[in-house]
């Protein structure tokens, strides 16, 4: 089964062993063992955000399968191309319409993936979980990309299957739509909008903002299409002022890859000009809130070439420097320059490291580096804001690391502890993977939001651990900063190090405007 999903595109397997999976460790599967179910799942999905590939997890009946729930839920939300295997209870020991409390069964395990799930598979005869399989790898993989369930019965787990015949040839549509398109561009001052879709078309994306004069903004998911420093790129969300007068000020926005969703556009209250393109490889199965103007779709690379063929070229309209202006005033400011500081540092190190990959959870730290740090290519950013999945960023960092980079994972002290577990499986993996913990006592967001709101403090604040001992208790290299001034030599070397590492900082930052309770600001 896992040889039709690597001959796919998978690469390394994530799972736990249980004992109605073990038919896969019988068969040499050798994935790499994560310390809970959530995290093999996360671990797929760092590593298909990382690398565009499809990524693998593998997990046991019942409490195995409900775990990875949360995790696929984020997967779904950011479109990321995982494929979740789990094994079922016996079928011979099934009975249609009943529980009979065999050993970890449920009335419905596959339901549990249904409303998240791109497709759900249920092969229950071994000549059934090879097509299947192979199905499911060319559904996860197909345009809008998306997480993928296969449930399999042990005890047709461990049974030969016959060998498949070569997969056909995936079918290419035509790019359609270009001429609307391209009518309603013409002449305008446009504002490319690249959500994460297009990160595998980045060249084209670029040389098209390039050909229409056109700054580009970016979704969270489509960070790094255009790299920060790129004459083209905005390098700031649209949720700054700054940003948002700009995408006011356009005549089109081009909205290439999706992603103008509730997070990125406030709700849909952000700023926009008065036309609207919109360019996605297919019909998304939930179209944008707001009407196009003109819809073109087709293979993302051939649909902006083929913009660029019919349009002139136009000079560059926006003010350049706009990303140097909005850093400069945060960093002035009191209440955010602590923040700035800690981007500093961790822009320093990931280009101290050359080609690192920066994983951030959804701690108010990583709120910040997931939206103005700087990306220098596709693909090295991964940031769970699609389902806001708190404990992403350690097993997500894993999955990213696999792939032979460095790695920097941003997390809180909240998060982390989600997670701990695989601070165990990053040193037996021996990854190249450095966890930067901003501790701040608790839960510091919602800390904020309580006192913003007036509230009393309740749940928010925490016991926690001595980090650096705990780290040393894993055989964990790790080092205590005093504060966010003393970070940046610490975390370049850390990063540069190549071996896993922890570093705690104590810091307690405000959230910045990509933040719900500050979106009106």
């Amino acid at each position: 089964m896992l040889d039709v999903a690597r001959r796919g595109g998978a690469g390394p397997v994530f799972g736990l062993p249980g004992v109605h999976n073990l038919a896969f460790w019988n068969a040499g599967a050798a994935p790499v063992v994560v310390r809970h179910e959530q995290a093999a799942v996360y671990a797929a999905d760092g590593w298909a955000r990382t690398t565009g590939r499809l990524g693998a997890a593998v997990v046991t009946t019942g409490p195995g399968a409900a775990n990875a729930v949360a995790a696929f839920g984020e997967a779904a939300a950011a479109h990321s191309p995982v494929l979740l295997v789990a094994s079922e209870i016996p079928q011979a020991l099934r009975r249609e319409g009943r529980v009979r409390g065999v050993l970890h069964e449920s009335r419905d395990q596959a339901g549990l993936f249904a409303p998240l799930a791109k497709a759900v598979f249920t092969p229950r005869t071994p000549a059934e979980v090879a097509d299947v399989v192979r199905d499911a790898v060319a559904t996860a993989l197909r345009h809008p990309r998306g997480p993928v369930y296969v449930d399999v019965p042990a005890d047709v787990l461990g049974q030969p299957a016959a060998a498949l015949p070569p997969a056909a040839a995936p079918v290419v549509d035509a790019p359609t739509g270009l001429g609307e398109a391209a009518a309603v561009l013409s002449g305008r001052r446009v504002v490319v909008w690249a959500g994460g879709e297009v990160l595998d078309d980045a060249d084209a994306l670029a040389a098209l903002a390039g050909h229409l004069g056109a700054p580009v903004v970016t979704s969270f998911r489509g960070r790094g299409a255009v790299p920060t420093g790129h004459p083209s790129a905005l390098g700031l969300p649209p949720h700054e002022p700054e940003a948002a007068a700009l995408l006011a000020s356009a005549d089109v926005l081009l909205a290439v890859g999706g992603d103008l969703d509730g997070m990125n556009t406030r709700n849909w209250t952000m700023p926009r000009p008065p036309h609207l393109v919109v360019v996605d490889a297919a019909v998304p199965a939930d179209p944008p809130e707001w009407s196009a103007d003109a819809t073109a779709t087709g293979p993302l690379g051939a649909v902006l070439d083929g913009l660029r063929a019919l349009l002139p070229p136009t000079p560059a309209w926006a003010p350049p420097g706009l990303r140097g202006t909005v850093l400069d005033r945060l960093r002035a400011d009191p209440a955010t320059a602590d923040a700035l500081t800690l981007l500093d540092a961790v822009d320093g190190a990931v280009e101290g490291a050359g080609d690192a990959v920066l994983v951030c959870d959804m701690a108010v730290a990583g709120y910040w580096v997931g939206g103005y740090a700087a990306v220098r290519a596709p693909r090295r950013l991964a940031y769970p804001v699609g389902w806001g999945t708190l404990g992403f960023g350690l097993p997500a960092a894993l999955g990213a690391a696999v792939s032979g980079m460095p790695v920097l994972a941003v997390c809180g002290d909240g998060g982390l502890m989600m997670a701990l577990g695989e601070l165990a499986t990053l040193v037996q993996e021996r990854l190249p993977v450095t966890v930067l913990v901003v501790d701040d006592g608790g839960y510091g967001m919602l800390r904020y939001d309580q006192q913003r709101a007036g509230h009393p403090e309740r749940g928010v604040d925490l016991v926690t651990p001595d980090f650096t001992a705990l780290a040393a208790s894993f055989g964990l290299a790790a080092t205590d900063v005093g504060s966010v001034d003393a970070l940046a030599p610490a975390l370049v070397a850390a990063v540069a190090s190549g071996a896993p590492h922890l570093v705690r900082v104590p810091a307690r930052l405000t959230p910045p405007r990509t933040t719900s309770p500050r979106w009106n600001e």
